[in-house]
């Protein structure tokens, strides 16, 4: 299924013109905490409810969901799951990134680091060791790496990382944060 789109300069449009739109951030706390848009509200990709997003719809807001995310691959997600449910969804083109490049107002807070780099560093790191491990203790370690390699690349294909998932959910992704909620 494609998704439907909207490109960020059209959104700008829609959130200027001063009707209320019905705009989510699929993204992690610690990711919306860095920078996010002021119209939009958490509602992170993994606690994605179809029905509390639409109980939660902004008053007067009588159009699609606009989804977004980092770049655009957790909206599609997103999207996904919203249409299944009966719930009208389009996906913000290019994500954050494309909105701040295109000049929408954004509110910035204190940076964190990305899921993604956290997925390089854990991997990276899991390799390593569990290489080192393989070759002076025994060579049933080195599953490890494998394991690690194999997940990478299913990760690639499917454009879905379980080590992604699992990391989102440690405690230093979730900061203080509600589901459905904008911290400002």
């Amino acid at each position: 299924m494609n998704a439907i789109t909207i490109e960020p300069a059209r959104l700008k449009e829609l959130i200027d013109g001063g009707k209320p739109i019905d705009l989510i951030d699929v993204r992690t706390p610690v990711e919306h905490r860095a920078v996010h848009l002021p119209a939009a509200r958490l509602t992170p990709l993994d606690a994605l409810d179809a029905q509390a997003v639409t109980q939660a719809r902004p008053s007067g807001a009588d159009g699609p969901c606009y989804v977004l995310c980092k770049s655009g691959a957790r909206s599609r997600k997103a999207a996904q799951r919203l249409t299944a449910a009966g719930v009208e969804s389009v996906v913000v083109e290019g994500g954050m990134d494309a909105c701040a490049a295109a000049g929408l107002e954004v509110v910035r807070g204190k940076a964190a680091m990305s899921l993604e780099r956290q997925v390089r560093i854990v991997a990276g790191t899991l390799v390593f060791v569990f290489t080192v491990l393989g070759v002076l203790v025994t060579p049933w370690l080195l599953i490890v790496p494998g394991f690690v390699g194999a997940g990478l690349v299913f990760a690639g294909v499917t454009d879905t990382c379980g080590m992604g998932m699992m990391l989102a959910r440690m405690p230093w992704n979730r900061a203080g944060y509600a589901c459905g909620v904008n911290p400002g």
